[in-house]
């Protein structure tokens, strides 16, 4: 029997590790667990006084995570690393993580296979399924409740801001004539019918939409701009930050920060432009596509306090 997640390849995941560098000894932050493909690979080069530390705020996810990393240690028996686990938002980091203690921090944002795949999530457009979208199912707005709740204009400046979908005013004016939505097919059918059909090769119409319902449910823009802000706090010098973004929006944010944060010191920038996925990788996992990473490593001048 295949486990959970067995057959789950992160992106850009070679990458990731060159670029994170891990240290046998090392503390090491996996913001965003997903299936555990990253932190699998940071965990086999950690030694018995390395550490990882994991975030994950569905409980899905956070419980497939520590059923591959439990395999993962007890085949590496007495070299296994400690690996802690928490279920919260990455955004409470620094609740967690000692200040100047970790050696490496990833964040690899978005949804994971795991919560596209799964038609009872609500984040495919492909699969039937209820209009939920939340990565914590046991809190907060369900992207239902937005569609069929904010006015036209609401939900227009969302699906315009979060989704950068141009048509956003069509589109929610044909979400609120559809009302009340309750599946995600449904919801796919009526953005689809506002916007022109589809040229072979171009992204599905419902999208943007679904992007910017995903993003405005789960506050993820937020939740970025706050780990990235923290990351200097807590990486000691000469540790590295890794981000890997799926959006324009993500990805600005990162690189506006890192950026800001060299212009400080705090940061010397590791990659001039974004790291992309091969064409190999873009063949075997078409959600590598879009995938952008960026790193910085973290300076000495912020470890001592010394910033213009």
């Amino acid at each position: 029997m295949t486990q959970p997640g067995a057959r789950h390849v992160p992106v850009l995941f070679e990458v990731a590790m060159e670029f994170l560098r891990v240290q046998r000894n090392g503390t090491y932050v996996d913001c965003t667990l997903g299936l555990a493909g990253h932190a699998e690979g940071i965990v086999r080069r950690l030694g018995p006084a390395g550490r990882l530390i994991g975030f994950d705020r569905d409980p899905e996810a956070l419980g497939l995570a520590k059923e591959r990393l439990d395999r993962v240690c007890a085949e590496l028996g007495s070299q296994a690393p400690q690996v802690t686990l928490i279920g919260e938002a990455f955004s409470r980091v620094t609740e967690h993580v000692e200040a100047k203690s970790a050696d490496g921090l990833l964040g690899d944002f978005g949804v994971s296979s795991l919560q596209l795949d799964e038609a009872r999530r609500g984040f495919s457009f492909q699969a039937d399924g209820p209009v939920d979208m939340r990565l914590d199912t046991r809190s907060g707005l369900t992207a239902g409740q937005v569609v069929n709740e904010m006015s036209e204009r609401e939900l227009a400046n969302l699906i315009y801001e979060y989704g950068e979908e141009r048509r956003s005013r069509t589109v929610a004016r044909a979400i609120v004539r559809g009302r009340p939505v309750t599946s995600t097919v449904q919801l796919a059918r009526l953005v689809a019918s506002a916007v022109p059909p589809m040229k072979f090769g171009q992204i599905h119409p419902a999208t943007r939409t679904f992007q910017a319902l995903r993003i405005y449910v789960n506050r993820e823009l937020d939740e970025i701009g706050a780990l990235v802000e923290a990351a200097p706090q807590l990486l000691k010098p000469s540790a590295r930050l890794v981000v890997i973004c799926f959006h324009s929006l993500e990805d600005r944010i990162c690189k506006d920060s890192i950026r800001e944060g060299a212009q400080h010191g705090i940061w010397k920038i590791l990659t001039k432009k974004p790291v992309t996925a091969g064409e190999e990788e873009k063949d075997r996992n078409p959600r590598s596509r879009s995938a952008k990473l960026r790193a910085a490593e973290r300076t000495e001048r912020q470890a001592t306090g010394n910033r213009d």
